[in-house]
């Protein structure tokens, strides 16, 4: 049998090796169904994002069920007893849940407006807004090495949004240009977004020992009434002439799961 570390370090690189074909595979996929061209209309961002609030709830309480002995009666008990009884842990939630809800809507105005791999750049500025925040919020100090990769990375970030071809077509490069700051300004508030609601929710876990999934069935739940209730503000004609689920497809759909395992 192999040590104990090797195996430790193996399940580590996979557990990398998965994160990052995750992470790609819903970057590419998500930029590509904001710019498939369809005669069906495109499926509303806000429809989508709720969608998979609702996913990640049943998937949250499928594991809880597993965890309690696939017994109903033990789930019930155990998510009243963290949810319905303890109204001011749940509601501390309301602010991460929040956050995430208006992140993953920008996410989807981002990669309207920038190619995949600008956004996929410029959104490693959340490693930076996480940093401030565990320093400001959780007292966590960073070593000089650490301050200085951070520096590398603004520099590497900054050096990709540099302007680098000429457009002669004034009135296409107004457009773009138009259209790349609206993406650049959405991924920099999802990147400061992400960061608080990442250590925020970190801060809540280490001060509780109520499990992960149940704190994500609480998540899911303040999502997805403060994503449905921007749907129906922000798109709500559109949801009248044409319904929640109008222009979804397989893409679609793979959009959704991969957005839950985010």
């Amino acid at each position: 049998m192999p040590p104990a570390s090797s195996h430790s370090y193996m399940i580590k690189y996979m557990s990398l090796g998965v994160l990052v074909l995750q992470t790609t595979s819903l970057v590419l996929t998500m930029r590509y169904s904001r710019t498939l061209i369809e005669d069906s209309p495109r499926y509303l961002a806000s429809s989508a994002v709720v969608s998979a609030e609702v996913l990640k709830i049943v998937i949250c309480t499928l594991l809880v069920f597993t965890e309690n002995g696939f017994s109903v009666r033990a789930m019930y008990q155990l998510l009243r007893e963290e949810i319905v009884k303890r109204p001011g842990e749940t509601m501390k939630l309301a602010i991460p849940a929040g956050i995430y809800t208006l992140q993953n809507n920008l996410l989807y105005v981002a990669l309207s407006n920038l190619d995949a791999a600008t956004y996929q750049v410029t959104y490693q500025l959340k490693i930076l807004t996480t940093a401030l925040f565990s320093v400001s919020m959780l007292g966590k100090k960073l070593s000089f090495h650490q301050w200085l990769s951070l520096l590398v990375l603004i520099t590497g970030i900054t050096l990709v949004q540099w302007p680098s071809v000429v457009n002669n077509d004034t009135e296409r490069q107004v457009l773009t240009a138009n259209s790349q700051f609206v993406g650049l300004m959405a991924v920099l508030m999802a990147c400061v977004s992400s960061g608080f609601a990442g250590v925020y929710f970190e801060k809540i876990l280490k001060e509780t020992r109520q499990s992960i999934w149940v704190r994500n069935i609480q998540l899911g739940l303040f999502g997805f009434v403060l994503g449905f209730a921007g749907m129906i503000i922000h798109d709500g004609p559109l949801l009248k002439q044409s319904g929640m689920f109008q222009g979804y497809n397989t893409i679609t759909c793979i959009v959704v799961v991969l957005q839950v395992f985010k």
